[in-house]
């Protein structure tokens, strides 16, 4: 079983239609969003379970849903549902949650025999107020690993995958240096971590690549402050766990990141789809 293409367009339909924006301050936005994830979790074959807790006298909740449970190590590949401000956020981050949705479904249909845990997360509270606090989704769920001692291969973060353009030097950089080592057409996902953790970059990266449809390049970056913590996977680091993001790049190439504008329309879903098939063979070969 491959990614469905129309269902990825599903998920993210539903999700961008939610009205008021699913914000931190729109609880029952969110909940359309989490309850939304958990029913396509427990159609997929899987057992969700929430993660709840209180931010700013509010209580938030995170979907979890495992596949081959009880295995020491774990992996864990998360996604973030809310958005930032009043806005639909098909790229940032409903392309991403779709692309958790179709893995999981993915997952359970084809069983593939591993001999580890993947814990798929479905985190609240990344964006801004919360973004690189204790109150993030990925670090409660992060804290929870690390108080009960679980072995931890790493984790991957989808974070805005939807976003693609075919046209000559369509893809910008921040630095010179940068330009020159990295592609001038923004049709490729990227793995961006830390240099910390290059070893379980290089082989998600690896993985990915193998016979992929759309171009995986890699970044490891000498920190983890700046660009290369601008997800969920940030939480991780502050446990000593691997992590990473699979990214279109975001704001570098994306013009409606936080806006408005970041619709539906925007996105190019048969690069998702490659993108989410080249994550899936990553995300199943990892023992």
């Amino acid at each position: 079983m491959k990614a469905n293409t129309d269902r990825i367009y599903k998920d993210v339909e539903f999700l961008t239609l939610i009205k008021p924006a699913r914000n931190y301050q729109h609880l029952k936005s969110l909940e359309k969003a989490w309850s939304y994830i958990e029913g396509e979790f427990s159609k997929a074959g899987g057992t969700p379970h929430k993660q709840t807790w209180i931010a700013q006298g509010k209580e938030y909740t995170n979907v979890i849903t495992s596949y081959n449970p009880g295995k020491t190590k774990r992996l864990i590949v998360g996604a973030h549902y809310d958005v930032c401000g009043d806005q639909p956020g098909a790229d940032d981050n409903a392309s991403a949650v779709a692309g958790l949705l179709e893995i999981v479904r993915m997952i359970f249909k084809n069983s593939p025999q591993i001999d580890y845990t993947i814990d798929f997360v479905a985190y609240c509270l990344e964006e801004p107020p919360f973004f690189a606090s204790e109150f993030m989704g990925s670090y409660i769920h992060a804290k929870s690993l690390f108080d009960n001692n679980v072995d931890v291969i790493g984790m991957i973060s989808l974070e805005m995958i939807g976003y693609f353009s075919d046209a000559p030097n369509s893809q910008p950089y921040p630095s010179p240096e940068l330009a020159k080592l990295y592609p001038s057409t923004a049709n490729f996902i990227i793995v961006i971590g830390s240099e910390k953790y290059a070893d379980f970059n290089k082989k998600v990266h690896r993985l990915m690549s193998a016979d992929s449809e759309i171009d995986v390049q890699i970044i490891n970056f000498p920190t983890s402050e700046g660009l290369a913590g601008l997800s969920d996977q940030r939480s991780y680091w502050k446990f000593g766990y691997n992590a990473l993001m699979i990214n279109d790049t975001a704001f570098i190439r994306n013009p409606h990141y936080h806006m408005k504008t970041d619709t539906i329309e925007t996105l190019d879903f048969k690069k998702m789809t490659a993108v989410i098939n080249s994550s899936y063979s990553a995300i199943i070969n990892m023992g």
